[in-house]
């Protein structure tokens, strides 16, 4: 099947939705949905995704990027989580998407004496225990001295000493729209920009949905025995459909993050700590750090969660406490907030509630999942489908996305030893294959071939020239990118990681992938003014003083297509 997810795929799988009777809706496209996606059609199921705006569009690409099993679940004794995060852990480096996933050491000050070496390091003991032998690099315990070589920029007096041991990170957008194209290639039908508006109804049972098409306005009807709703913080728009109580109730936890220059801080290594209400990050991501997290209630809108002035200080406040040399609002190039679903409980504080799932049928035909953690993904998808595919009325196999790797993971270590000989047969600088493989993997040869047809695609975007003009290109001809703001928000990373938040790339942009998308100049030069106002309204949310002062300019700005 094909994983070329371009706008011909798109218009042939809306023509044959409305007469096909599939087994299995998903609805939702984060990482939970399209993993449920891609268990159900790898086990011989008819699927078909939907996702409301652009695969990761929520939560799944606005993460801490930590493929982690989490220390301070370990701390709040939720060994089991621990223990499932680790093991999904190690088969993401190793198995389903090691061109995606990879490990990042990480140093945790001590600040409190010997007992506190002793609880942090049986800690991360178990930790790596859990994790299986060999899966990273065991940890190691620093003295200050050591610990101030790998990161000169902390404060002598904000550590004792302090332990380095390893997780891993991935750009989960990249990831979860991985994912997608997966669960393409095993035959599930995927459409993004398509929304939910109704349950499809035979008395009290969920036969499918009724969606529309965002792009042309034209409705559908999906037609299914089970439907999976795998939407997160929106959880209860499904909930509202059926007309019956819910089974459980999401709470939101707005996660704010900053980057900031690699330059800026001097570490040989990322640093976590923990903070009164949340966890510290400061992690390596290319030219830059991701700093985080908040960790605060959110009732606002879903859609668009906005960083404040407030967020951005906690934020500095908390990373200056152990820097020599302060940050400031200047220093910061990229500001992103996204929300976790937290499955509601007795704490009326959002970091105490549970970051474990929950699978319920709040009526007959729809499942419904929530909770967890990105991590868990693969966990959560099979899970649900497990629930939704009892009763089919025959047999179907069990999980196999266990040893399934996704799209780029075939191939990736073999042509990684080999990239030297691939910067010589394409004429590429060595540099650039390592970047092509580390967002590819083994579809870089997609990459070649366009490159090949039209070598100034081989060419850095101007105004955002860590990325090549193929890579704009090849969102839109394989990945499912149908705006502007898809490629410079998620297909790529340039709206955090430019000062200017993408502005200056994007006409240039949108002159490469105008006719390839069929626009005409005058859509051309809208999508630009729309990525524009996004920009500006963004600004001035993380100018406001509040969420309602945040929230009420972030919302301001209009929408793709709508």
């Amino acid at each position: 099947m094909s994983t070329r997810l371009d706008p011909a795929y798109r218009a042939a799988a809306l023509r044959g939705i409305d007469e096909t009777e599939f087994d299995v809706l998903v609805i939702g496209g984060g990482v939970v949905g399209a993993g449920a996606a891609l268990d159900a059609a790898s086990r011989g199921l008819r699927v078909a995704l939907v996702e409301a705006r652009d695969w990761a569009a929520g939560t799944s690409s606005r993460s801490s990027k930590l493929i982690h099993g989490g220390l301070r679940y370990l701390e709040q004794r939720d060994f089991s989580l621990v223990r499932e995060a680790l093991k999904e852990r190690r088969l993401l480096l190793h198995r389903l998407a090691p061109h995606l996933v990879r490990p990042v050491p990480f140093l945790f000050p001590l600040t409190r004496g010997a007992w506190e070496r002793a609880y942090v390091g049986a800690g991360v003991l178990l930790y790596d225990t859990m994790g299986g032998a060999r899966a990273l690099p065991w940890h190691k315990h620093l003295s200050r001295k050591q610990a101030l070589r790998l990161a000169p920029s902390l404060k002598p007096e904000a550590l004792t000493g302090a332990i380095r041991y390893y997780d891993a990170q991935v750009d989960d957008a990249r990831h979860t729209m991985m994912i997608a194209r997966t669960a393409a290639r095993h035959g599930a039908t995927v459409l993004s920009r398509t929304k939910v508006i109704g349950l499809l109804r035979d008395g009290a049972r969920v036969l499918g949905a009724r969606v529309r098409d965002v792009e042309s306005g034209l409705e559908h009807e999906i037609r299914a025995r089970r439907v999976i709703s795998a939407i997160g913080v929106w959880t209860d728009e499904v909930h509202a459909m059926t007309g019956v109580p819910a089974p459980f109730q999401v709470r939101m936890s707005k996660g704010v993050h900053l980057l900031v220059p690699r330059d800026r801080i001097d570490l040989d290594t990322g640093l976590i700590a923990p903070t009164e209400k949340s966890v510290l990050f400061v992690i390596p991501w290319g030219r830059h750090w991701i700093i985080g997290t908040t960790d605060t209630e959110w009732q606002l809108d879903r859609d668009h969660p906005a960083a404040s002035r407030s967020d951005v200080d906690y934020l500095l406040e908390h990373v200056n406490s152990v820097l020599r040399t302060p940050l400031t609002a200047e220093d910061v190039d990229g500001v992103y907030a996204g929300l976790r679903p937290l499955l509601a409980g007795e704490s009326k504080e959002t970091a105490k509630l549970s970051r474990e799932h929950a699978v319920a049928e709040p009526v007959p035909g729809l499942f419904v999942i929530a909770g967890g953690k990105y991590t868990t993904y693969r966990v959560m998808a099979a899970d649900v489908v497990n629930a939704a595919v009892h009763g089919l009325g025959r047999a179907v196999p069990p999980s196999l996305t266990e040893r399934l790797p996704v799209v780029g993971a075939i191939g990736y270590h073999e042509m990684w030893e080999d990239r030297a000989g691939i910067a010589r047969r394409t004429g590429l600088a060595l540099s650039t294959v390592e970047h092509l493989l580390g967002r590819y993997g083994s579809a870089i040869d997609d990459l070649i071939e366009l490159i090949g047809q039209d070598p100034d695609l081989a060419d850095p975007i101007p105004g955002a020239e860590d990325y090549l003009r193929a890579e704009a290109v090849y969102a839109v001809t394989h990945e499912g990118a149908l705006h502007l703001d898809d490629i410079l928000t998620r297909r790529t990373r340039v709206s955090i990681e430019t000062p200017d938040r993408g502005l200056a790339a994007a006409a240039d942009i949108a002159r490469l992938v105008a006719a390839h998308l069929g626009w005409d100049s005058a859509t051309e030069g809208e999508e630009v003014r729309l990525y524009h106002e996004r920009v500006c309204a963004e600004r001035a949310a993380q100018d406001s003083v509040d969420d309602a002062s945040a929230n009420a300019a972030r919302i301001g700005a209009p929408e793709p297509a709508c």
